[in-house]
């Protein structure tokens, strides 16, 4: 609020007239003199009309009913989800319904990836239960559910022409071992994710690097994906996410895929549709961000 600054207008006090005598106040002089209740003389003040008084009785009971109502209504919409109110029912986005995510219990003494004393930055949880769980109504691939897999499997997601380069960099490599979940939406989303964790961040970064150079970012044969425009860029500290979208024609499936590097640790994300429908990018970008999250 504006401070508000009130002037008050100035008094003019009329000069006195000396020719006049000045006169005495006249006071009022009271019938009866005020004494305390009870006593001789004491004048009982008049009591207000019953009409009146039950106006007010009325009227009193008026607002406390509609307070009682008032405070009702707040306390019942307070109580309810905000889909259950009419008029702020929010539509769905696309989301999945993933269950609460919660970190894995570390090893006594051992602190977390991006805790100051960590400067390895190594990820000490079991590398599967990081893994991203696999959402309401999902049908779960049973050769990745979770479990360890060779690096042979991971390869599988890329160009039948370079896996065995990939494979061999793998083995040559520091690399400690790969876990990894995957499922199928009812609408026909394949969604897959690998977790690769190595001795040491340098290692990470150089398989990082790796791919790049491989060309691997792209994982079909027809066309070369592009940076996901749609992406949010919702970045988690101390984490680096590459985002890439496959552009039309894409041929018999679409393929969405993410790479994020968390310290030791290198993620692969993958969105997959067939009949030639489009992904869609609302939950992959959600599945990127809760991944990254349970890595950061």
């Amino acid at each position: 609020m504006t401070e508000q600054t009130v002037e008050s207008a100035g008094e003019v006090t009329p000069a006195p007239n000396p020719a006049a005598p000045p006169v005495a106040p006249v006071l009022p002089v009271p019938s009866v003199l005020p004494s305390e209740p009870g006593e001789p003389g004491a004048q009982t003040p008049p009591r207000p009309p019953r009409r009146v008084l039950r106006a007010v009785a009325r009227w009193t009971a008026a607002v406390l009913v509609l307070g009682g109502l008032g405070t009702g209504t707040a306390v019942g919409i307070a109580s309810m989800e905000r889909t259950d109110v009419p008029g702020l029912a929010t539509e769905t986005d696309g989301r999945w319904d993933y269950p609460r995510l919660t970190l894995p219990a570390l090893p006594a003494g051992a602190p977390r990836p991006f805790n100051d004393s960590n400067r390895g930055e190594v990820h000490h949880a079991d590398l599967r239960r990081l893994l991203l769980p696999a959402p309401a109504g999902a049908t779960v691939d049973k050769k990745l559910d979770g479990r360890w897999v060779s690096s042979a499997q991971y390869a599988s997601q890329y160009p039948k022409a370079e896996r065995a380069a990939l494979i061999q960099w793998l083995d040559d490599s520091a690399l400690r071992h790969i876990a990894a979940r995957g499922w199928t939406m009812p609408d026909g989303t394949s969604s897959r994710i690998y977790l690769l964790r190595f001795n040491s961040v340098a290692y990470s970064t150089a398989f990082q690097d790796e791919l790049l150079g491989l060309g691997l970012e792209q994982l079909t044969d027809t066309t070369a994906p592009a940076p996901d425009d749609a992406w949010p860029d919702t970045e988690v500290e101390n984490t680096t996410a590459r985002v890439y979208t496959e552009a039309k024609p894409y041929g018999a499936e679409q393929v969405r895929h993410a790479s994020v590097l968390a310290g030791d640790t290198v993620a692969l994300i993958v969105h997959t549709r067939k009949g030639g429908a489009s992904t869609e990018a609302v939950p992959f970008h959600q599945s990127v961000i809760l991944q990254n999250q349970l890595l950061g």
